[in-house]
């Protein structure tokens, strides 16, 4: 009987110095460190270029046009705007091509840049003129006629942030 009563006592010392084992080893598991909140500044520089072809043939005032984030937009070594993030624009003013060699105008308006699904404020304006034709017109006749203005993709436009950007 004593053998028995000896057994249940070691088997109680183990159990229980296994439990405080799991307990230190369960306190001692790495914890998450604090996710760092860090912020792109508004103001900050971003360049684009068109999805597709930007032409004042095609465009009317109030028309949303797409562009590309050119280049990745870092904080240290950490990505703010990804390249390839979706900006919107809108078309606030254009003209067509006219008689007399006068080409075509257009201004673009940058409104948004989509970050993780987030749209986030822009600012900027960006302004496409056609090639002019006025030496034709004068020395030829008055229906020779300017180009369209044209923005296709790979051509570089400047927008701004609004709004800071916390990511």
């Amino acid at each position: 009987m004593l053998k028995i009563a000896s057994a249940v006592a070691f088997a109680a010392v183990v159990s229980t110095s296994a439990i405080a084992q799991d307990a230190v080893q369960a306190s001692a598991a790495p914890v998450a460190a604090p996710q760092v909140v860090r912020t792109l500044p508004a103001s900050t520089l971003v360049s684009v270029t068109p999805d597709e072809e930007i032409s004042s043939k095609k465009v009317q005032v109030g028309d949303k046009v797409y562009f590309s984030v050119v280049n990745d937009i870092t904080v240290g070594s950490d990505v703010a705007i990804p390249r390839g993030s979706k900006v919107q624009g809108t078309i606030k003013w254009k003209t067509g091509k006219a008689i007399g060699g006068k080409s075509g105008k257009f201004e673009v308006n940058f409104d948004t840049v989509t970050v993780g699904g987030h749209a986030f404020a822009m600012r900027g304006i960006h302004r496409q003129e056609g090639k002019g034709n006025t030496a034709a017109a004068l020395f030829g006749s008055m229906l020779v006629s300017g180009r369209s203005a044209s923005m296709i993709p790979g051509q570089f436009a400047n927008a701004f942030t609004a709004e800071p950007i916390s990511f």
